[in-house]
């Protein structure tokens, strides 16, 4: 299935071996053209290979146009994405890429803190680095298992916001441990929270905050996998599109998604984990079994949007804007 936003060709120009599993690959135009700009937390879709498409952060400076550079981590338990990155993707390849998207910007603030868990960091070193560059006030703390596994630890002691850098390894006793209580014990009008991790990390970090007393909008996420969500008890629902009237029965081993292109019906999907966005679309009637991690809170409740890749449904039926 031909996906319409991959609209770039770009060549891997290097690919260095960055912690134990993470490796980093240096991406640029094949004819040296400058590529697309893009601002710091931004993210490019990567088509791994036929029919696996994953997201990666930026984590070089926002203002290079020569190369984009992205960090993967292998997932041994993940579904093949990082896995043929490590494998099969090598210097000299060329890659179809989406142009640089952003769905986690930073905001003017007074003050900023950065939260990293583990390949975490890759969003959050660009921030780090865009900040520095502009003389914002502004910290990056840095946990993970242990040294080895802390990918671009030397470059940041080596920037010029180290002194702005705190690292936090779980296998070091002598390291310290990250005292989230206290670091946002007393919630600043003026500041913003990033924190990009697992999802243990990240809901710590925000529960944390909002027991501090922090707003929703000052604490904002980045995801790189989708929420795990019981499917025991999935039943089977209908779908309906409202332009043609069609109507099909989504089984409970199936998506939205899925179920749709048997039928000819294309939706642009990227991460198939609810993560992204790609694929959102309208809901005109019926309740959304919600289970994305993209929309908030807010539009979770408003039930007029949702993603076919992984949400399903709580009533039996649901009619789509198609």
């Amino acid at each position: 299935m031909s996906h319409p936003a991959l609209s770039l060709v770009v060549e891997v120009k290097a690919r260095h071996e960055e912690a134990l599993g993470i490796v980093t690959f240096e991406l640029v135009d094949p004819h040296g053209r400058p590529l697309p700009p893009f601002s710091a937390g931004a993210h490019i879709d990567v088509q791994v290979k036929e029919g696996v498409i994953r997201q990666y952060s930026l984590c070089n400076h926002s203002e290079e146009r020569d190369r984009y550079l992205i960090g993967v981590l292998r997932n041994e338990a993940s579904r093949g994405g990082s896995i043929a990155m490590h494998d099969e993707i090598k210097v000299g390849n060329l890659l179809l890429i989406s142009a640089p998207k952003n769905h986690f910007p930073l905001k003017p603030a007074k003050r900023t803190y950065l939260l990293a868990g583990g390949i975490g960091i890759t969003p959050l070193l660009c921030m780090a680095e865009r900040l520095a560059r502009t003389d914002a006030d502004f910290e990056l703390h840095y946990c993970a298992r242990s040294a080895e596994r802390m990918a671009f630890r030397e470059r940041i002691k080596t920037s010029g916001f180290a002194n702005r850098a705190y690292f936090y390894l779980d296998d070091d006793d002598a390291s310290p441990a990250l005292d989230l209580e206290k670091l946002l014990s007393e919630p600043e009008a003026d500041a913003q929270v990033y924190v990009c991790g697992p999802s243990g990390f990240i809901n710590a970090v925000i529960s944390t905050g909002k027991q501090c007393g922090w707003s929703a909008d000052q604490l904002h996420t980045e995801y790189f996998a989708g929420a795990e969500t019981a499917s025991e008890d999935d039943g089977s629902f209908e779908v309906r599109i409202a332009s043609s009237g069609a109507a099909f029965s989504v089984p409970a081993d199936k998506t939205v998604y899925q179920v749709l292109a048997e039928n000819g019906i294309d939706i642009m999907v990227s991460c198939e984990q609810g993560v992204c966005g790609t694929c959102l679309t309208r809901v005109l009637e019926g309740e959304p079994d919600h289970r994305d991690l993209y929309l908030d809170d807010d539009e979770h409740a408003a039930n007029d949007l949702f993603t076919p890749c992984c949400s399903r449904a709580k009533s039996k039926t649901l009619v789509l804007d198609l």
